[in-house]
């Protein structure tokens, strides 16, 4: 028994349902695409799921919240693929992929072959039990990866109004879990083994700004310990966190967010793998020819900054998937991923927004005792990572542009005493014409039409392909 498509996607996250809009962008005949997904449901915005889904009022509901509604685009909703003639196949795990023979074993016994395969699989939550640790089964003990995990968390937050919670984990869904907790009126206690939460992205400074905003809202912070064990009582519920300092913390609820692993093991010992994820090249395609990669699961090469890196943010997996249909079904016309890194959040009232790369010297500016401040990141002379707090739309657009451009920075204490403004003159300057190598591989630089030269000398020849190039990409990227 089995099934046979020309592109198959494998995993129904994010990535997956920009990449079934992209792809009916470009033309995709009915009855070519196949989605395989183990959620019963088609792709959604899970940023949705840490944000609004937690609310105590007018909570964000499907289908309000399928893709592509995160980046202003039509909602794929289940007749929205039905009408396209795309074959959903959902609440269907794939049980193993046999990549020379281009198929996949579902646990339901059916194989699917492909032409053509798309590694969407995305990552997961890691569970307490793979740092030694018991207490994941316990009935309010939650974790948020997926819908079943916003609705098991809203239910355990409605019958813990007024009681206490302990967040595990200071990263992004510690934060925003956190955030929802008190707006539904639970006592917060986080606890994290750094020395100040989202460690891996913002400054100690940056993180004491969120950090007071927390505690103004109540919520208590313990750093620099972890998660021992749990007090569990005979209804099989937690009662009390016990921290590897000593400490006991009663509570209602526990939630644990400490981190993602990207799905792989389908394709471990078939494809090359790096970093923890499937090694792709700049047109996201794996070691095999037929298979592509996007999202979290995918190690690509981040052109910006010249090396490899997997990527765990939704902008990511929404670019690359769109990029990977062109690659696809366009090969000759479609360049190499061009990506900027990412990464956005909003609780409370407050709401930032990073871009680029946070390594070198960093730079703070504006004002940490207001709304609006922010940060560069200066590397080797060169401004390569910004962050902002507070800031409007066009400020963001401008701090992105900026910072891709990587401009010079000859002086620190006038790249303070500047802020925004140094962004703002650095994305008004005309960008250096690139090298031909570059002009041909980035997707970002493909010219709708090629220059053919006149029948002219070769000088005349070279200044007016210069010239015209210029004033394309000026042109170009005053549109982005």
């Amino acid at each position: 028994m089995g099934r046979a498509f020309v592109y198959v996607i494998v995993g129904g996250g994010v990535a997956a349902g920009y990449a079934a809009l992209e792809f009916t962008k470009r033309g995709v005949p009915p009855g070519e695409l196949c989605i395989v997904s183990e959620e019963p449901i088609p792709p959604y915005e899970r940023p949705a799921l840490s944000k609004g889904y937690l609310l105590p009022e007018a909570p964000a509901r499907l289908p309000s919240f399928h893709t592509c509604v995160g980046a202003n685009e039509e909602r794929l909703t289940p007749k929205w693929y039905n009408e396209h003639g795309i074959e959903l196949v959902l609440g269907t795990r794939v049980k193993s992929a046999d990549v020379r023979r281009k198929t996949l074993l579902t646990a339901t016994g059916e194989t699917i072959s492909y032409k053509f395969l798309i590694i969407a699989t995305g990552a997961r939550a890691l569970k307490l039990e793979e740092f030694g640790l018991s207490g994941s089964d316990a009935e309010n003990v939650c974790y948020l990866r997926n819908l079943a995990d916003a609705n098991r968390l809203v239910n355990v937050m409605q019958s813990s109004v007024g009681g206490n919670a302990v967040v595990i984990g200071g990263g992004y869904i510690g934060m925003e879990c956190a955030a929802s907790l008190v707006i539904n009126k639970i006592k917060v206690t986080m606890v994290f083994p750094e020395a100040h939460c989202m460690a891996r992205l913002i400054t100690p400074k940056i993180a004491s700004y969120y950090e007071d905003y927390y505690k103004s809202k109540g919520v208590t912070f313990i750093k620099g310990t972890v998660l021992s064990s749990f007090d569990i009582d005979s209804n099989g519920k937690v009662v009390a966190v016990n921290l590897k300092d000593g400490s006991r913390l009663p509570t209602d609820m526990v939630v644990v967010g400490i981190g993602i692993r990207p799905n792989t093991s389908l394709f471990e010992g078939q494809l090359t793998l790096e970093k923890g994820g499937i090694k792709v090249n700049g047109k996201l395609q794996s070691s095999n020819s037929s298979i592509y990669a996007v999202g979290d699961v995918a190690t690509f090469p981040l052109k910006l900054f010249g090396e490899t890196r997997r990527l765990e943010h939704v902008d990511s997996a929404r670019k690359s998937a769109r990029h990977v249909v062109a690659a696809i079904m366009e090969p000759d016309k479609t360049g190499e991923f061009d990506y900027l890194p990412f990464f956005y959040s909003r609780v409370f009232t407050l709401s930032w927004q990073f871009y680029g790369d946070n390594v070198g010297e960093v730079i703070h500016f504006g004002d940490f005792s207001g709304n609006t401040f922010g940060a560069y990141w200066v590397n080797k002379g060169h401004l390569v990572g910004s962050f902002l707090e507070g800031g409007t739309k066009e400020e963001y657009e401008t701090l992105a542009k900026a910072t891709r451009l990587k401009p010079a920075v000859e002086d620190l204490d006038e790249l303070e005493r500047q802020g925004l403004g140094f962004a703002l003159a650095a994305s008004q300057k005309p960008l250096p014409s690139p090298s031909i190598d570059d002009a041909n591989q980035s997707s970002c630089l493909v010219l709708e039409k090629p220059l053919h030269p006149w029948h002219a000398t070769a000088g005349v020849i070279l200044a007016a392909s210069i010239a015209s190039f210029a004033y394309w990409y000026g042109r170009r990227r005053r549109r982005w």
